[in-house]
């Protein structure tokens, strides 16, 4: 079948999305190790930041590859820190066109910010990232407050992406209660497409699309079942729709009853595949609320991720490069 590429750009426009979980703030701080003396007080060596770039990160991605897109209106609904890194990222988000009215602030918890040391002479990440990251439960006010604004807006948006990236136990946006009304809103409005991409708790999510990548999707299989079984694990979660990515070798598409695989588009030296789910999940949401159909939808996220992946970071695509790439 080919690819309605165009089709579904052309109607991107005239719709929707909001990004509620954990919006992050991406750092690439390129330092100079010809400047890494050691400190004259501890004698420790430093490194030493010469510049940086700053990007939306997490659910800010998402978001960031939906505004790229030509999506008619994006939000993001998280938790910002009071922090220099929460006014990084908000400025960072409204660049792209992307409200921040439903960010909330909070001085008990830190903007979630990954940063990441470039070599400015190799140009390659070689030195262990600097994640600032939340361990503790959300204060139950600013709990209420995301809960709130979900419960306010959900519907006045066509797709909401739910982005659980919080790899701790305590800490993230997607808390039970936020789960749970998920659920409820997903109950509510069966054709309302709510998709999930968690990194580390897919199984509990339940009535909505989900979008693990095959590590996600084998290690939940796995503790429930001790075995992998992808209609198992959508049943598990009452999901009618499930997309496994697997990287190069493309994406599963897990319905009831069948299992297909769309190949990806073959990239031979790819940049960066940092972000590649993100950019896949921008794109099928979209085309799936565009077509309706979950092959047509697997088929654009794997057109849109491998354009994302030839550019270093967490690089997005116009549609401008999408047409190119669909028509190559």
């Amino acid at each position: 079948m080919p690819l309605r590429a165009a089709e579904i750009l052309e109607a991107i426009p005239r719709y929707s999305a909001l990004v509620v979980g954990d919006i992050c703030l991406d750092r690439w701080c390129s330092y100079d190790p010809a400047i890494a003396e050691p400190s004259r007080e501890t004698r420790i060596p430093r490194i030493g930041v010469v510049s940086t770039e700053v990007a939306p990160g997490g659910g800010g991605n998402v978001a960031n590859n939906l505004a790229s897109l030509g999506v008619g209106r994006a939000a993001v609904l998280g938790v910002l820190g009071d922090d220099g890194f929460a006014h990084e990222l908000t400025r960072s988000l409204n660049a792209r066109g992307i409200s921040t009215d439903l960010l909330v602030r909070t001085a008990k918890a830190p903007t979630f910010t990954y940063t990441k040391l470039i070599n400015v002479t190799t140009g390659i990440e070689d030195l262990p990232r600097v994640d600032y990251i939340n361990t503790q439960p959300l204060p139950d006010a600013v709990e209420l407050e995301v809960i709130e604004y979900l419960r306010e807006f959900a519907a006045s948006f066509d797709i909401i992406f739910v982005s659980d990236q919080a790899d701790t136990r305590s800490g993230g946006v997607v808390t039970p209660a936020v789960r749970t009304l998920l659920e409820e809103i997903a109950q509510a409005d069966s054709k309302k497409i709510i998709w999930v991409d968690s990194r580390v708790r897919v199984e509990r999510f339940h009535n909505m699309i989900l979008k693990p990548n095959e590590r996600e999707a084998n290690a939940a299989s796995n503790a429930l079942f001790g075995e992998v079984d992808y209609q198992r694990l959508r049943c598990h979660a009452n999901s009618k729709l499930m997309f496994v990515t697997q990287g190069s070798e493309g994406t599963l598409v897990v319905e009831n009853g069948s299992e297909s695989r769309v190949p990806a588009f073959q990239v031979v030296h790819p940049a960066d595949v940092s972000g590649a789910g993100d950019s896949f999940s921008a794109g099928a949401a979209l085309a799936l609320a565009i077509t309706g159909s979950a092959m047509d939808a697997a088929r654009f996220g794997n057109l849109v991720a491998s354009i994302t992946v030839k550019k270093r970071g967490t690089g997005v695509a116009n549609p401008e490069e999408v047409l190119a790439a669909a028509s190559a």
